[in-house]
């Protein structure tokens, strides 16, 4: 039932890239073929105080290929997040919206916004950013 909804919805886990891991979890990054439901997401998210990472990526590029599995493993360990996986060739038109000119390039939004920008291959500075936007859940003492 979850690939049929997954099908409805536009989105997929990336399974055959996981499977291509060694881990046996399905990946948490949720990658668009659809403009229009890219938009019902999106437009969703707008609703919420929930981080969201854009990886705007092309399945022909290096650098893209090396963060593919570092955006699964923050994806994993961010449970919180959510981790979105946009191919710059399928879905032009989403990347001439967010003004994407390299790949690969992580865009942190929320409700809609964007709040940071990471150009290009920076597993460092992506997680140093993730952490700063994150909203990490209080806990009564």
């Amino acid at each position: 039932m979850g690939s049929i909804l997954s099908s409805l919805l536009g989105w997929e886990g990336s399974g055959e890239a996981a499977a291509a891991t060694e881990s046996s979890e399905p990946s948490r990054v949720m990658a668009f073929h659809s403009s229009n439901r890219w938009q019902l997401h999106f437009n969703n998210s707008k609703q919420l105080n929930k981080l969201m990472v854009v990886d705007f990526a092309a399945s022909w590029c290096g650098p893209c290929k090396m963060m593919e599995p570092v955006v699964k493993d923050m994806a994993a360990k961010y449970t919180d997040i959510d981790f979105v996986k946009i191919d710059v060739d399928e879905l032009s038109d989403v990347a001439q919206e967010f003004r994407v000119q390299a790949m690969p390039t992580f865009l942190l939004l929320k409700q809609g916004k964007e709040i940071e920008r990471v150009v290009g291959g920076k597993k460092d500075e992506l997680e140093k950013k993730i952490l700063k936007h994150r909203e990490v859940p209080k806990f009564a003492a």
